[in-house]
């Protein structure tokens, strides 16, 4: 009997041990009710989502603003979050219907309509900001709506356009809040999504509450956030030493990412495939330098990717040989195939051959950050090394920096890049179609046809031989030189649940994930 007592006592103890143990792993009634700060370098260049297509702005969109459709976590297909139900109407493709909710209101207390939607699309793509997103929608017709009912009509099959709608470039607004004809300015929000803006201080803090009116297809909303924004990625470090902040993502200083210790217990590490990519970018429109197809040949054979990857950033990232990084449809190595070791003589073939004279004389601009300083400066090394190029570099803050490039003002610049929805288009038509986001004045009647020719399937399988012509005609028009194709990493304290959920490597920044243990 005693044995008995002594075995049920055991278990007893394993019990009370592991429940103590799923107690500490999970939120606690009595967390704390402070707001999780997270610490971030990117920038937020304007709070109305018709005015910036740029990861800092769609990070806080999808946190305060509703599309009618929208990804969780991992998945490559969208599902109704504003909408109740959305599909293609026949098969070709050209006309998209939603029928929104019925149960939805504006923070303000004011109920959405179909009517807000139709707006909300139509004024985005009428405004059409230089860094705006409506380059996302070139075959919109128009949107129409009736009762609860939008239709969205397209001129050309667009296989793509239920994603595309899932984006920050989908948020609803507040018609009676926002502007027609230009950008609501102020530092105010009017949307519908899982949080409210409760103040903000331009490029120093946003504080975010839960919307207790949110209604869609998120299951809870999260707790307090404020987001504290950081100009370099060394200061976010401090940061993060210092203890304020609880949360940090993209990004702590290439050498502390590589040094990071998953078995640390003092912290949370999440490291997870990214396909956020980035370019160099040449300003192609006539009277640049950088005008001549074989001058942008003979810099993308001078490039080493090599010094980049191990030396710049620690290899915390990959080189990338193509427009479509890896793990997409159709990625393919166009610039490793043309161009598979630094070849001086070939770049100066090249140069001899637009009839040049060198050393010839460009302008390099980039974004103000530490990283991105050492990563000019290799390019600029590797451009000057031998004689072919003279580069003046400019750093530039973020939002003069688009302004900057949007205008022609540089002949070459390096731009990041995330994707906006989990499809190789969005790594196509934004980059290197007709009015492309890069602004760089590169257009060709053949990339758009390729362009067009991979939207007309649902089964994106069947994309991956046009993708990789597309691919080989940025190889031998060089529009741009991929760099580098790099992880995610978010790193938080062990009292914060759910960091491993904030980001999936797009454009969605789930701050509703975040929880205190």
């Amino acid at each position: 009997m005693r044995s008995i007592r002594l075995r049920i006592l055991a278990i007893l103890a394993v019990l009370v041990i592991a429940g103590v143990v799923a107690w500490q792993l999970l939120p606690s009634n009595e967390a704390k009710s402070d707001p999780i700060m997270v610490g971030t370098t990117d920038e937020v260049t304007s709070l109305d989502p018709a005015g910036a297509y740029d990861a800092g702005s769609w990070a806080m969109y999808s946190n305060l603003y509703q599309s009618l459709m929208t990804f969780k976590s991992g998945a490559i297909v969208p599902e109704p979050d504003a909408a109740e139900s959305c599909g293609f109407i026949g098969q070709k493709l050209q006309t998209y219907q939603c029928k929104l909710r019925d149960d939805l209101t504006f923070a303000s207390g004011r109920k959405m309509t179909a009517a807000d939607v139709e707006y909300s699309i139509e004024r985005m793509i009428k405004i059409k900001t230089d860094v705006g997103p409506s380059v996302l929608f070139p075959s919109l017709k128009n949107v129409v709506s009736e009762g609860r009912t939008i239709t969205f009509n397209l001129s050309s099959r667009d296989a793509t356009f239920p994603q595309k709608l899932a984006t920050g470039a989908g948020s609803i607004v507040d018609r009676n809040e926002y502007p027609a004809d230009k950008l609501r300015t102020g530092t105010t929000v009017d949307g519908s999504g899982p949080y409210v803006l409760k103040s903000y201080e331009p490029g120093v803090e946003a504080e975010l509450v839960p919307n207790t009116r949110y209604k869609g297809a998120l299951k809870k909303t999260g707790v307090p956030v404020t987001v504290r924004y950081y100009k370099q990625s060394d200061e976010l470090l401090a940061a993060w030493k210092s203890g304020q902040v609880d949360v940090t993502h993209r990004q702590l200083p290439p050498s502390t990412l590589a040094e990071l210790n998953p078995g640390d217990p003092d912290m949370r590490i999440t490291e997870s495939d990214s396909a956020e990519i980035r370019n160099l970018v040449f300003n192609v429109r006539a009277g640049s330098p950088l005008a001549d197809k074989k001058v942008r040949q003979a810099i993308a054979s001078i490039i080493d990717r090599g010094p980049l990857v191990a030396d710049v950033y620690k290899s915390t990232v990959e080189p990338l040989y193509s427009l479509i990084p890896q793990g997409y449809i159709g990625h393919s190595t166009p610039f490793f195939d043309a161009y598979p070791a630094p070849d001086p003589a070939r770049a100066k073939r090249l140069m001899q051959e637009a009839g040049v004279q060198t050393p010839l004389h460009i302008t390099f601009a980039y974004r103000a950050d530490d990283a991105y300083t050492k990563e000019t400066a290799e390019l600029r090394r590797q451009l000057e090394a031998d004689g072919l190029f003279k580069v003046s570099v400019k750093a530039v803050d973020w939002q003069d920096f688009q302004k900057g490039y949007a205008a022609g003002k540089y002949d070459a610049y390096t731009v990041g890049w995330l994707p906006d929805y989990p499809d190789p288009d969005t790594f196509s038509q934004p980059l290197v179609g007709r009015d492309s986001s890069l602004h760089n004045g590169y257009t060709s009647k053949k990339m758009d046809e390729l362009i067009t020719a991979t939207l007309q399937y649902s089964d994106r399988s069947r994309t991956s031989e046009d993708f990789k012509q597309l691919q080989a005609l940025v190889g031998e028009d060089v529009p741009l030189v991929p760099l580098w194709q790099k992880k995610d990493y978010v790193v938080s304290k062990t009292d914060v649940s759910g960091s491993q959920y904030l980001s999936d490597g797009t454009g969605i920044w789930r701050l509703w994930e975040l929880n205190w243990i």
